[in-house]
C-alpha cells in the first residue's frame, strides 16, 4: 500500500454508525473546554479514536467474473472445513470457512462476498470470548446470511462479536438482491467474519494472510 493510499485510509470519512459516538464526543470536548480541560483531553482523545475506528473507505471488488472476495478487513486466523451455522438450514455437510479476525485498528464494515440473493438472516445470542479463537465462531453472539449465488449455489456470512464487541448491525434483508463488496453491516468494537464457501470450493488464501474487505479473492467459483 502507497502512502497516499494508507492517508487516504486513516482520513476515510465515518460510517453512520459511528455518528452518535462523535456526536457525544464533540459535545464532552465542548464541555469540557467550558469546566474542566481533563474532561476537554479525554473526550478529543475519544473522538480521534471513534474517527479512526469508524472510517469507511471507498472499496473496489475485482472485475475478474466468479470469485469471491473478503467480506471484512484484517488477519485470516482459520482455514478449516466446518459446518454452517445450523440456523441457516444450509444442511450438515462440512465445507470450506475462512474465518478473518478484525482487531480495533481494522475498519470494521463488513461487506458482500459475490453478486446474489440474502435467503436467510439468522441473529444468535451467545457469549463474547476472543475472536481471534475459533470457538467463537459457535460460541459468541452472531449474526448469519446466507446468500444464494446467481448459479444457485449458497454460500454464508457471519457477522460474530468479540471480547468488548456488544453490537452488530445489519442493513440488509432476507430478499435483498446485493453486489460483491457492497456495504452490508459493521461490528463494534473488535470482531470476526467468518465465510463459509460453497461445497467443493477451496480457499485460496492462508491463515496469517491479511485481508481487504471487498477487494481480497478468497476463492475462485469456477476453480
Amino acid at each position: 500500500m502507497s502512502l497516499v493510499d494508507s492517508v487516504r485510509l486513516v482520513l476515510a470519512p465515518p460510517h453512520p454508525a459511528g455518528r452518535p459516538f462523535l456526536a457525544g464526543a464533540a459535545v464532552a470536548f465542548v464541555a469540557g473546554l467550558l469546566f474542566a480541560h481533563w474532561v476537554a483531553w479525554l473526550a478529543a482523545i475519544f473522538l480521534l479514536f471513534s474517527l479512526y475506528f469508524f472510517r469507511d473507505p471507498e472499496r473496489i471488488p475485482p472485475a475478474r467474473p466468479g470469485v469471491l472476495v473478503a467480506p471484512a478487513d484484517g488477519k485470516v486466523v482459520s482455514v478449516a472445513p466446518s459446518v454452517p451455522p445450523p440456523e441457516l438450514g444450509l444442511g450438515p455437510a462440512p465445507r470450506w470457512r475462512v474465518g478473518i479476525f478484525l482487531s480495533v485498528l481494522d475498519v470494521h464494515v463488513n461487506r458482500v462476498p459475490a453478486d446474489g440473493t440474502v435467503t436467510r438472516i439468522a441473529y444468535r445470542h451467545g457469549t463474547f470470548v476472543n475472536a481471534s479463537l475459533d470457538k467463537a465462531s459457535d460460541d459468541n453472539e452472531r449474526n448469519a446470511l446466507a446468500i444464494r449465488l446467481p448459479d444457485g449455489r449458497e454460500i454464508a456470512v457471519v457477522q460474530i462479536a468479540g471480547l468488548i464487541a456488544r453490537r452488530i448491525l445489519c442493513y440488509v434483508r432476507e430478499g435483498d438482491a446485493v453486489h460483491a463488496g457492497a456495504r452490508f453491516g459493521i461490528i463494534r468494537f473488535g470482531s470476526r467474519t467468518d465465510l463459509y464457501l460453497p461445497e467443493g470450493v477451496r480457499p485460496l488464501v492462508a491463515e496469517g494472510q491479511t485481508m481487504i474487505g471487498g477487494e481480497t479473492v478468497i476463492a475462485d467459483l469456477g476453480a
